[in-house]
Protein backbone atom coordinates (compact mmCIF):
# COMPACT_ATOMS: atom_id res chain seq x y z
CA UNK A 1 0.00 0.00 0.00
CA UNK A 2 1.47 3.55 -1.12
CA UNK A 3 1.56 6.12 1.76
CA UNK A 4 2.93 9.49 2.60
CA UNK A 5 6.31 7.92 1.57
CA UNK A 6 5.85 6.97 -1.97
CA UNK A 7 4.03 9.92 -2.53
CA UNK A 8 6.42 12.61 -1.25
CA UNK A 9 8.75 10.97 -4.17
CA UNK A 10 6.51 12.58 -6.82
CA UNK A 11 6.94 16.38 -4.69
CA UNK A 12 10.32 16.93 -6.32
CA UNK A 13 9.47 16.36 -10.13
CA UNK A 14 6.05 18.63 -9.57
CA UNK A 15 8.35 21.70 -7.95
CA UNK A 16 7.83 23.35 -11.22
CA UNK A 17 4.57 22.84 -10.67
CA UNK A 18 3.55 25.52 -8.72
CA UNK A 19 1.13 25.36 -11.65
CA UNK A 20 -2.00 26.91 -11.96
CA UNK A 21 -4.54 24.78 -10.77
CA UNK A 22 -8.04 24.49 -11.13
CA UNK A 23 -10.91 26.60 -10.11
CA UNK A 24 -12.06 25.04 -7.13
CA UNK A 25 -8.04 25.51 -5.85
CA UNK A 26 -6.03 27.68 -7.52
CA UNK A 27 -3.21 26.20 -5.63
CA UNK A 28 -2.11 24.24 -2.65
CA UNK A 29 -0.14 26.59 -1.20
CA UNK A 30 -2.41 29.77 -2.35
CA UNK A 31 -5.91 30.80 -1.58
CA UNK A 32 -6.40 33.35 -4.12
CA UNK A 33 -9.40 31.82 -4.92
CA UNK A 34 -12.37 30.46 -3.21
CA UNK A 35 -12.23 26.42 -2.91
CA UNK A 36 -15.57 24.82 -3.49
CA UNK A 37 -15.73 21.63 -1.12
CA UNK A 38 -18.07 18.65 -2.63
CA UNK A 39 -19.32 15.78 -0.54
CA UNK A 40 -20.52 12.24 -2.19
CA UNK A 41 -24.06 11.29 -0.35
CA UNK A 42 -22.80 7.67 0.07
CA UNK A 43 -21.21 9.22 3.38
CA UNK A 44 -25.04 9.16 4.40
CA UNK A 45 -26.43 6.03 2.99
CA UNK A 46 -28.18 4.79 5.71
CA UNK A 47 -29.85 8.16 6.93
CA UNK A 48 -30.04 10.27 4.50
CA UNK A 49 -33.46 9.32 3.24
CA UNK A 50 -34.76 9.18 6.54
CA UNK A 51 -34.98 13.02 6.05
CA UNK A 52 -33.69 14.47 2.67
CA UNK A 53 -34.40 17.84 3.18
CA UNK A 54 -32.22 18.18 6.87
CA UNK A 55 -29.77 16.04 5.47
CA UNK A 56 -29.08 18.90 2.51
CA UNK A 57 -29.77 21.59 4.97
CA UNK A 58 -26.90 20.52 7.32
CA UNK A 59 -24.20 19.73 4.45
CA UNK A 60 -24.74 23.36 3.40
CA UNK A 61 -24.25 24.47 6.51
CA UNK A 62 -20.97 22.71 7.23
CA UNK A 63 -19.37 23.97 4.51
CA UNK A 64 -19.96 21.75 1.60
CA UNK A 65 -21.34 23.50 -1.39
CA UNK A 66 -20.94 20.74 -4.66
CA UNK A 67 -23.07 17.08 -4.47
CA UNK A 68 -22.14 14.29 -5.81
CA UNK A 69 -25.23 12.18 -5.68
CA UNK A 70 -25.55 7.84 -5.36
CA UNK A 71 -28.80 5.58 -4.77
CA UNK A 72 -31.56 6.27 -2.57
CA UNK A 73 -34.14 3.93 -0.74
CA UNK A 74 -36.65 6.48 -1.80
CA UNK A 75 -35.98 5.72 -5.54
CA UNK A 76 -35.55 8.31 -8.11
CA UNK A 77 -33.32 10.88 -7.03
CA UNK A 78 -33.72 10.74 -3.25
CA UNK A 79 -37.62 10.30 -3.77
CA UNK A 80 -37.61 13.50 -6.83
CA UNK A 81 -37.44 13.35 -10.23
CA UNK A 82 -33.97 15.15 -11.84
CA UNK A 83 -35.13 18.42 -11.92
CA UNK A 84 -37.04 18.36 -8.71
CA UNK A 85 -33.59 17.07 -7.09
CA UNK A 86 -31.82 19.38 -8.83
CA UNK A 87 -33.88 22.77 -7.93
CA UNK A 88 -34.10 21.49 -4.14
CA UNK A 89 -30.30 21.88 -3.90
CA UNK A 90 -29.78 24.73 -5.71
CA UNK A 91 -32.75 26.44 -2.99
CA UNK A 92 -30.06 25.40 -0.69
CA UNK A 93 -26.88 26.84 -2.33
CA UNK A 94 -25.70 23.34 -3.38
CA UNK A 95 -24.62 22.58 -6.73
CA UNK A 96 -25.45 19.33 -8.58
CA UNK A 97 -22.27 18.20 -10.35
CA UNK A 98 -22.53 14.41 -10.44
CA UNK A 99 -24.22 11.05 -10.12
CA UNK A 100 -23.37 7.46 -9.63
CA UNK A 101 -24.74 4.82 -11.55
CA UNK A 102 -24.21 1.09 -11.43
CA UNK A 103 -22.97 -0.44 -14.53
CA UNK A 104 -25.01 -3.71 -14.69
CA UNK A 105 -27.75 -5.11 -12.13
CA UNK A 106 -26.65 -4.93 -8.88
CA UNK A 107 -25.75 -8.26 -6.94
CA UNK A 108 -24.57 -8.48 -3.56
CA UNK A 109 -20.63 -9.50 -3.32
CA UNK A 110 -20.00 -12.93 -1.81
CA UNK A 111 -20.38 -12.89 2.12
CA UNK A 112 -21.49 -9.31 2.41
CA UNK A 113 -23.80 -8.01 4.58
CA UNK A 114 -26.44 -5.50 3.68
CA UNK A 115 -25.99 -2.34 6.03
CA UNK A 116 -28.63 -1.96 8.55
CA UNK A 117 -30.68 1.16 9.96
CA UNK A 118 -31.58 2.93 12.75
CA UNK A 119 -33.29 0.23 14.39
CA UNK A 120 -30.27 -2.28 13.70
CA UNK A 121 -32.27 -3.85 10.82
CA UNK A 122 -31.25 -4.72 7.11
CA UNK A 123 -31.86 -2.24 4.94
CA UNK A 124 -34.24 -2.99 1.95
CA UNK A 125 -32.58 -2.30 -1.57
CA UNK A 126 -35.48 -1.80 -4.05
CA UNK A 127 -35.04 -2.37 -7.92
CA UNK A 128 -31.91 0.12 -8.63
CA UNK A 129 -31.30 0.90 -12.39
CA UNK A 130 -28.19 0.75 -14.30
CA UNK A 131 -26.08 1.40 -17.27
CA UNK A 132 -26.25 -2.35 -19.28
CA UNK A 133 -30.36 -1.73 -19.31
CA UNK A 134 -31.36 2.09 -18.99
CA UNK A 135 -28.38 4.06 -19.99
CA UNK A 136 -30.11 5.81 -22.44
CA UNK A 137 -32.90 6.84 -20.14
CA UNK A 138 -30.25 7.81 -17.19
CA UNK A 139 -28.35 10.04 -19.42
CA UNK A 140 -31.48 11.76 -20.99
CA UNK A 141 -32.71 12.42 -17.20
CA UNK A 142 -29.76 14.08 -15.97
CA UNK A 143 -28.67 15.80 -18.98
CA UNK A 144 -32.25 17.56 -19.09
CA UNK A 145 -31.57 18.57 -15.29
CA UNK A 146 -28.50 19.93 -16.27
CA UNK A 147 -26.14 17.78 -14.68
CA UNK A 148 -22.64 18.03 -15.96
CA UNK A 149 -21.32 14.51 -14.95
CA UNK A 150 -22.66 10.72 -15.29
CA UNK A 151 -20.49 8.30 -12.80
CA UNK A 152 -20.21 4.43 -13.38
CA UNK A 153 -19.59 3.64 -9.45
CA UNK A 154 -19.12 -0.02 -10.46
CA UNK A 155 -19.20 -2.92 -13.23
CA UNK A 156 -18.22 -6.20 -13.07
CA UNK A 157 -14.65 -7.07 -13.92
CA UNK A 158 -13.78 -10.48 -12.34
CA UNK A 159 -13.45 -12.28 -16.05
CA UNK A 160 -12.36 -11.54 -19.12
CA UNK A 161 -15.72 -11.56 -20.48
CA UNK A 162 -17.09 -9.21 -17.62
CA UNK A 163 -14.11 -6.81 -18.74
CA UNK A 164 -15.31 -6.89 -22.55
CA UNK A 165 -19.25 -6.37 -21.93
CA UNK A 166 -18.77 -3.38 -19.19
CA UNK A 167 -16.34 -2.10 -22.04
CA UNK A 168 -19.29 -2.42 -23.80
CA UNK A 169 -21.67 -1.03 -21.47
CA UNK A 170 -19.15 1.96 -20.83
CA UNK A 171 -18.50 3.14 -24.63
CA UNK A 172 -22.12 2.94 -25.13
CA UNK A 173 -23.03 5.36 -22.11
CA UNK A 174 -19.86 7.59 -23.28
CA UNK A 175 -21.62 7.69 -26.76
CA UNK A 176 -25.15 9.03 -25.09
CA UNK A 177 -23.80 11.64 -22.48
CA UNK A 178 -21.36 13.02 -25.67
CA UNK A 179 -24.50 13.35 -27.72
CA UNK A 180 -26.50 15.11 -24.58
CA UNK A 181 -23.72 17.35 -23.63
CA UNK A 182 -22.43 15.67 -20.64
CA UNK A 183 -19.36 13.68 -19.13
CA UNK A 184 -19.39 10.36 -18.39
CA UNK A 185 -16.94 9.19 -16.22
CA UNK A 186 -15.62 5.69 -14.16
CA UNK A 187 -15.10 5.48 -10.54
CA UNK A 188 -12.91 2.54 -9.64
CA UNK A 189 -12.21 0.90 -6.40
CA UNK A 190 -9.55 -1.88 -6.09
CA UNK A 191 -10.26 -4.67 -8.14
CA UNK A 192 -9.98 -2.61 -11.53
CA UNK A 193 -6.50 -2.53 -10.61
CA UNK A 194 -6.24 -6.46 -10.34
CA UNK A 195 -4.85 -8.40 -13.57
CA UNK A 196 -7.41 -10.84 -14.78
CA UNK A 197 -5.69 -12.90 -17.32
CA UNK A 198 -2.91 -10.31 -18.34
CA UNK A 199 -5.55 -7.54 -18.91
CA UNK A 200 -6.21 -4.33 -16.15
CA UNK A 201 -9.82 -3.96 -16.04
CA UNK A 202 -8.24 -0.15 -15.63
CA UNK A 203 -5.99 -0.06 -18.04
CA UNK A 204 -7.87 -1.95 -20.43
CA UNK A 205 -10.90 1.03 -20.13
CA UNK A 206 -8.44 3.59 -20.62
CA UNK A 207 -7.24 2.48 -23.68
CA UNK A 208 -10.23 0.77 -25.59
CA UNK A 209 -12.11 4.31 -24.77
CA UNK A 210 -11.46 7.82 -26.12
CA UNK A 211 -11.02 10.21 -23.68
CA UNK A 212 -13.41 12.36 -24.79
CA UNK A 213 -16.28 9.34 -24.28
CA UNK A 214 -14.44 8.30 -21.40
CA UNK A 215 -12.62 9.99 -17.95
CA UNK A 216 -12.03 8.94 -14.39
CA UNK A 217 -13.39 9.60 -11.35
CA UNK A 218 -10.40 8.50 -9.36
CA UNK A 219 -10.52 7.42 -5.69
CA UNK A 220 -7.53 8.14 -4.02
CA UNK A 221 -7.84 5.96 -1.27
CA UNK A 222 -9.14 2.79 -3.46
CA UNK A 223 -6.25 3.57 -5.84
CA UNK A 224 -3.75 3.75 -3.48
CA UNK A 225 -4.56 0.97 -1.51
CA UNK A 226 -4.25 -1.55 -4.62
CA UNK A 227 -0.83 0.08 -5.10
CA UNK A 228 -1.37 2.81 -7.42
CA UNK A 229 0.98 6.08 -7.35
CA UNK A 230 -1.94 8.37 -7.97
CA UNK A 231 0.64 11.37 -9.09
CA UNK A 232 1.91 9.11 -11.98
CA UNK A 233 -1.18 8.14 -12.95
CA UNK A 234 -1.91 11.25 -13.68
CA UNK A 235 1.31 11.67 -15.48
CA UNK A 236 0.45 8.67 -17.90
CA UNK A 237 -2.88 10.10 -18.46
CA UNK A 238 -3.10 13.60 -18.25
CA UNK A 239 -6.55 15.51 -18.07
CA UNK A 240 -8.63 12.54 -18.04
CA UNK A 241 -9.16 12.73 -14.28
CA UNK A 242 -11.58 15.95 -13.64
CA UNK A 243 -13.24 14.22 -10.50
CA UNK A 244 -11.68 12.65 -7.56
CA UNK A 245 -12.91 10.79 -4.32
CA UNK A 246 -11.20 12.38 -1.48
CA UNK A 247 -11.09 9.70 1.50
CA UNK A 248 -8.14 8.69 3.82
CA UNK A 249 -7.62 5.17 4.86
CA UNK A 250 -5.02 4.02 8.07
CA UNK A 251 -2.53 1.18 8.35
CA UNK A 252 -5.01 -1.63 8.43
CA UNK A 253 -6.95 -0.30 4.88
CA UNK A 254 -10.01 0.85 6.67
CA UNK A 255 -11.56 4.38 5.52
CA UNK A 256 -10.79 7.00 7.48
CA UNK A 257 -11.70 10.94 7.70
CA UNK A 258 -9.57 13.10 5.31
CA UNK A 259 -6.18 13.62 7.59
CA UNK A 260 -6.59 10.85 9.88
CA UNK A 261 -5.51 8.09 7.78
CA UNK A 262 -2.05 7.48 5.88
CA UNK A 263 -2.12 9.51 2.83
CA UNK A 264 -0.27 12.03 2.14
CA UNK A 265 -2.46 14.57 0.14
CA UNK A 266 -0.51 17.96 -0.59
CA UNK A 267 1.71 16.03 -3.11
CA UNK A 268 -1.98 14.75 -4.81
CA UNK A 269 -3.24 18.35 -5.34
CA UNK A 270 -0.25 19.97 -6.28
CA UNK A 271 -1.03 17.50 -9.65
CA UNK A 272 -4.53 18.87 -9.58
CA UNK A 273 -3.77 20.60 -13.31
CA UNK A 274 -1.58 17.51 -14.68
CA UNK A 275 -4.98 15.07 -13.69
CA UNK A 276 -7.54 17.90 -15.26
CA UNK A 277 -9.28 18.18 -11.77
CA UNK A 278 -12.57 20.36 -11.85
CA UNK A 279 -14.15 19.04 -8.81
CA UNK A 280 -13.73 16.75 -5.81
CA UNK A 281 -15.94 14.71 -3.45
CA UNK A 282 -14.98 13.54 0.38
CA UNK A 283 -16.63 10.48 0.51
CA UNK A 284 -16.72 7.91 3.89
CA UNK A 285 -18.24 4.55 3.38
CA UNK A 286 -20.55 3.51 6.16
CA UNK A 287 -18.55 6.09 8.42
CA UNK A 288 -20.00 5.63 12.11
CA UNK A 289 -20.84 9.44 12.21
CA UNK A 290 -21.16 10.97 9.07
CA UNK A 291 -21.21 14.09 10.67
CA UNK A 292 -18.05 14.12 12.40
CA UNK A 293 -16.06 12.75 9.42
CA UNK A 294 -17.13 15.15 6.96
CA UNK A 295 -16.04 18.25 9.49
CA UNK A 296 -12.91 16.42 10.16
CA UNK A 297 -12.20 16.14 6.56
CA UNK A 298 -13.29 19.90 5.80
CA UNK A 299 -10.57 21.02 8.65
CA UNK A 300 -7.89 19.13 7.31
CA UNK A 301 -8.65 20.44 4.17
CA UNK A 302 -8.97 24.19 4.63
CA UNK A 303 -6.21 23.89 6.54
CA UNK A 304 -3.86 22.10 4.03
CA UNK A 305 -5.34 24.44 1.50
CA UNK A 306 -3.77 27.63 3.79
CA UNK A 307 -0.30 25.65 3.92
Amino acid sequence: MLNRRLLIKNTAALALGSMLLPEAFSSVNQSAKPRKLGIQLFTFFTTIDADVDGTLQKIAAAGYSEIESAFSRKGGFYGMSAKEFSAKLNSLGLTWKSHHVIGAPFKMPANAKLPTDANGNPIAIPPMKNLRDNYQEIVTELAEAGVPYIVCASTPVSTVEEIKASTEVLQKTGDAAKKAGIQFAYHNHEAEFKSVDAIVPYDYFLSQISKDHLKMELDLAWAIKAGIDPVALFKKHPGRFPLWHVKDIDNDGKVQPVGNGTIDFKPIFKAASIAGLKHFFVEHDMPADAWASINASKEYLNDMFKS
